[in-house]
């Protein structure tokens, strides 16, 4: 495969279901797999207009929803484990080789505005050789953090560079990775987040959450969608008692069941099909199979169009979603 090819491959199998893309990795000659493996490696992020052209250069169709594909070397490492099981060993050596050994490889798990803080201050051929050696998205990640009169030097450097003694590049590069050694060692935790906040709401009393969550809308409705988003997810449905899933399926067509089931774990499926007539359940299963493989970003915007409705019939009070984590009590 020319190198262009082997990008698109890698992007392609970037933008699959693991299982999907380690069924494609597993029909490719071995050589195609370290190839298509190190590219994946190699490419910390794709944007969504690259990753878009690229399906759509595949199956000829113009995708939606898209937000960009993500690589590294641990994704590379489930897709060959996935795909070649025990002989995964061998082809995970020799992309991880091939990592390491690439000029500046170690930047590969530096984040881009670490990065731009050691950057800003070094000559723009510096800058420039380094940004050589970078993926497009990192580079571009950096350049965009540069003040514009050093955007405009540094790009020009980089149209206008030419061969660059192996020497100097080794020199540039171990100065480099001295200086950031530092921040490479260090081990970062997330803390708080949106996720956390639904986390935290998940727990507490419907009247609270409804109340924070009105107020809070008041000033950021968007935070707050965003936050009742994460707070309950597709795969909660299985936590649902029989009577509340039947009042979901009757808000649901079944069009829209056939595509979020794909997704979901045979818990769910049995779970939704089980409250359906033995008819409607036959018909939705067949059309599962019938729709065949479908973009996991299809499926999970069918996923919240459901979830959607879900929360609409709880504010509704047609439904308790938080009914199957404990045993509801009811009064005379």
């Amino acid at each position: 495969m020319a190198a262009s090819d082997v990008r698109k491959a890698a992007i392609l199998l970037m933008s699959l279901p693991e299982d999907q893309a380690a069924q494609l990795l597993n029909k490719l000659e071995p050589k195609q797999v370290e190839a298509v493996s190190i590219e994946i490696a190699k490419i910390s992020s794709t944007s969504p207009e690259e990753q878009g052209q690229v399906i759509q250069d595949f199956a000829g169709v113009s995708p939606t929803g898209l937000t960009g594909g993500t690589g590294g070397l641990s994704v590379a490492k489930t897709l060959l484990e996935r795909a070649l099981g025990k002989n995964a060993a061998v082809t995970l050596d020799s992309v991880r080789q091939s990592i390491e050994a690439l000029p500046f490889g170690f930047l590969q798990k530096v984040d881009s505005q670490n990065l731009l803080t050691f950057l800003i201050d070094e000559h723009p051929q510096t800058i420039a050789l380094i940004l050589s050696h970078m993926t497009p998205s990192q580079a571009a990640a950096v350049v965009s953090g540069l003040p514009a009169e050093r955007q405009l030097s540094v790009v020009r450097r980089i149209a206008t560079m030419g061969q660059t003694s192996p020497e100097i590049i080794r020199e540039v590069e171990k100065g480099l990775e001295h200086r950031m050694s530092s921040v490479m060692s260090q081990q970062f935790e997330n803390a708080g987040g949106v996720a956390a906040v639904a986390e935290i709401l998940n727990v507490t009393d419907r009247a609270t959450e409804r109340g924070l969550l009105e107020n809070l809308a008041q000033e950021d409705p968007d935070l707050v969608e965003e936050i009742r988003r994460l707070m309950f997810v597709f795969e909660d449905i299985t936590k649902f008692s029989d009577r509340d899933i039947q009042a979901v399926l009757k808000n649901v067509e079944s069009s829209q069941w056939a595509m979020a089931l794909k997704g979901a774990s045979d818990e769910l499926k049995q779970k939704i099909l089980g409250n359906m007539s033995k008819r409607a359940a036959t018909l939705l299963t067949e059309e599962m199979e019938y729709l065949g493989p479908v973009r996991a970003s299809n499926v999970e915007q069918v996923q919240q169009q459901i979830v959607d409705v879900i929360r609409r019939l709880e504010d509704a009070g047609e439904i308790a979603i938080h009914a199957g984590e404990e045993q509801e009590r009811f009064v005379q």
